[in-house]
């Protein structure tokens, strides 16, 4: 617990208090919100080993996966903020295969189980781009600020614990890091030129393997 950090040191008109995993006040705004929202907030991005006394953790952009013993004592609900349609594209880089695979296009936010974003579905939404919103990082800039509305939207739900949850539905699909293409030049390349780029390389070595 030595690595927690607690961002609104001094304010003691907190009724709640929130663990935030992941993402820091200069990455996501959620924080803050937080805070203006009576919520006494922690801080890390480093790996837990308990959940004691908290009314809610939220995951978000957070490498690490909580260990199963940590779930299963944590009485506060363990959510996490993932930016595609589960059960589609599960794992890393979701907003590329979402594109690269053409799988439905999202957000979702679920509780954390010993799986990786296998959890139960509290809140979901299909996500559509305009034509300017043309590369990986237009897209993904999207993604963030529609799934912090999402989450915005329902806060008072999720820390009165007050959500409804259901499971995910079919086999979806799932990602690691190393899976994204060698071949992939960046993620402010056009999309549609990408791809098309990057699978006639993966076709023509196919055909000369």
């Amino acid at each position: 617990m030595h690595d927690l950090i607690r961002i609104n040191e001094g304010n003691d008109c907190s009724r709640y208090k929130v663990l935030f995993l992941g993402y820091a006040t200069t990455e996501t705004s959620l924080i803050d919100f937080l805070i203006k929202n009576q919520c006494e907030v922690w801080h890390t991005s480093k790996p837990i080993h308990d959940t004691s006394g908290y009314d809610l953790v939220v995951s978000f952009g957070y490498k690490h996966i909580i260990k199963p013993q940590v779930l299963l004592n944590s009485i506060a609900p363990i959510i996490n903020l993932h930016i595609s349609y589960l059960p589609w594209n599960r794992g890393a880089h979701p907003n590329f295969w979402s594109f690269f695979d053409n799988t439905p296009r999202g957000i979702t936010i679920h509780l954390v189980d010993t799986g990786v974003d296998t959890g139960k579905i509290l809140y979901q939404k299909h996500i559509s781009f305009e034509e300017s919103e043309n590369t990986f990082t237009k897209t993904y800039k999207k993604l963030i600020v529609s799934i912090e509305d999402l989450f915005i939207a329902n806060f008072k739900e999720l820390i009165q614990r007050e959500f409804i949850t259901h499971p995910q539905k079919g086999n979806g699909s799932y990602h690691s890091k190393k899976d994204l293409p060698n071949e992939f030049l960046g993620w402010n390349s056009n999309i549609n030129s990408e791809i098309i780029r990057i699978k006639k390389i993966l076709t023509r070595k196919q055909i000369d393997e």
